[in-house]
This record gives C-alpha cells, structure tokens and sequence, in this order.
C-alpha cells in the first residue's frame, strides 16, 4: 500500500478516494449490466468497473489503493468514461493522475500593478482577486463598502478568505438566502483546485482547519464533489441594504496563474441603486 505522508502518497490517496466515490454513486443499470442479485455495498464494484473500461482488475484496484503506478491518457479516458464523469471531473482525474501539465503554485502576493489596477477600474461592480481556496489578495472599493457588517462576531474580517468568512459567521445562512447551493459550490471549486496542490502543506493544513471547524464543510468536502468556473446566482440580504442579487462570474488572471478575479454583476433595479449609492459615497466613477 501506498504511504501517505509525502505530497505523490497524498494525491494517490485523493485519486482513489475520488474514484471509489464516483463508482459508488453508479447502478449496474446505468452503464448497462443488470441489476444482478441483492448488494452489500451501493454502487458498480471494482471489477465492473475494470470489465467496461478495458483494464485490469488487478491494475484498477491498484489505482484505487493508491499504489505508484503509471496511467496512460488512453486508460484514464476509458475509467472516465465508464464512470460518466463530466468535464470538472474528468479534468480533477486526470490532475489528481498527473496526466497534465502542473502549473506553478507559487504566485506569492507581489501582485502586478496592472491586475490591481483592473479590479479597481471594474468599479462600480464589486469584486475581489482571490486563489483557489478562495484567499482575498485584493477587494475593490464597493466590495468592502457592499460587506462591510458581515462580521457580527468580531466586526472585523480576520480571515480574509470567502469560504472561511461563510462558515464561520453566524449569521452568513440568514444573510446569504442560497447559501447551501453556493457554499455546495465552493467547496467544489475548491477541491478541483486541490488536485493541483495535493501535499502543499499551506492548503492541508487549511483544509484541516476547516474540516474540524465547520462539519459543514467537512462533510461537503468528503463527498469530493468537482466543478469548473460557472456563472452564479448569488442574493444576499443584507441588514443595511435589504436583498441585493448578483451575477456572479470569474476571470482568469493571465499574469498570475492560480488567480481569479471574482466578479459580481447586479441582477434588479434595487441593486443596482445600492451599488451607485455605495460608488456615489466613495466618489468611484460610474461607467455610462
């Protein structure tokens, strides 16, 4: 069996758990085999698996052990396949498998002048460069204006992390009204991303942290869930400016890989005058 205390034992690990999870959430019927007699566990066992996708049984239970073996493109498109899994997971497979390229982690926090210019002049529209774990490295203006009573317990951000400010404020399920489909899909960004930085021990220990803070997410984050950037419907209400809803997207940071600018677009007329209203008491220009 593989050991699990270097950074290539930790994504192996990541690997199977990710696959063993994939294969339990499918039923014989869905990829074509009979139902068959009564079952122990929920989903195709290993050897299904194995049969359907071409490989051997042998080779795949390996894989799902952990164990330090090599996969070709060719293979792990025929265990995607077989398990139906979408893009986000199949680019997570594939990350985890390190069948792809592996950007630089390292971007530290000497920002290019440029990039924080350009979340400036996205203003009026709230918006924050963050990495794949959702670190706050820059919010424009209107962003801090828009949150800027969040905190109830401390009043202060001492966080600076998005995810971490959500489940560890208490009033964040009230003020965020779809909070658990947007929590859902954070913390599904984010272990997309941790295919990247499996054994880093900054995000361990992150993830750590998190999981023994908020069952929440630790129970969110078992069910190693994946997804690719989306627009997002996001509606907050908030005590000072009632029910604001965005359209929330994110831009890539070519300068800086790993880097995302989060942008927040409003979706109402009630919005738009608090965003204008927050711009106006800031003196920020507004866009014709």
């Amino acid at each position: 069996m593989a050991t699990f205390d270097t950074a290539d034992g930790r994504r192996r690990s990541e690997l199977g758990a990710f696959l063993k999870t994939r294969r339990a959430q499918l039923r014989p019927e869905d990829v074509g085999l009979p139902p068959g007699e009564r079952r122990r566990t929920a989903g195709l066992r290993r050897e299904e698996v194995a049969l359907l996708a071409g490989v051997g049984i042998t080779w795949y239970t390996w894989l799902e052990q952990g164990r330090p073996i090599n996969a070709s493109i060719q293979v792990l498109d025929a265990v995607a396949r077989t398990l139906k899994l979408d893009r986000a997971e199949r680019r997570h497979l594939y990350e985890l498998a390190e069948a792809t390229p592996r950007r630089d982690r390292e971007h530290g926090t000497n920002l290019p002048p440029a990039t924080k210019v350009l979340l400036q002049s996205l203003q009026p529209l709230p918006a924050t460069l963050v990495n794949g774990r959702f670190d706050v490295f820059v919010a424009n203006d209107v962003y801090r204006a828009l949150f800027r009573d969040w905190h109830t317990a401390t009043g202060t951000c001492v966080h600076r992390n998005v995810l971490w400010c959500c489940v560890t404020e208490p009033m964040a399920r009230c003020w965020y009204v779809n909070y658990d489909a947007e929590i859902a899909h954070m913390v599904a960004r984010m272990r997309a991303e941790y295919a990247r930085h499996v054994g880093d021990p900054d995000w361990e220990e992150d993830i750590r942290r998190l999981q023994e803070t908020n069952e929440e997410f630790a129970r969110l984050w078992a069910r190693h869930e994946v997804a690719e950037p989306a627009v997002r419907h996001r509606i907050f209400e908030l005590p000072e400016f009632g029910r604001v809803t965005f359209s929330g997207q994110e831009l890539a940071v070519s300068a800086v890989p790993g880097l995302t600018i989060q942008v927040n677009t409003p979706q109402d007329a009630h919005t738009w005058s608090v965003i204008k209203y927050l711009a106006e008491e800031m003196d920020v220009s507004l866009a014709d």
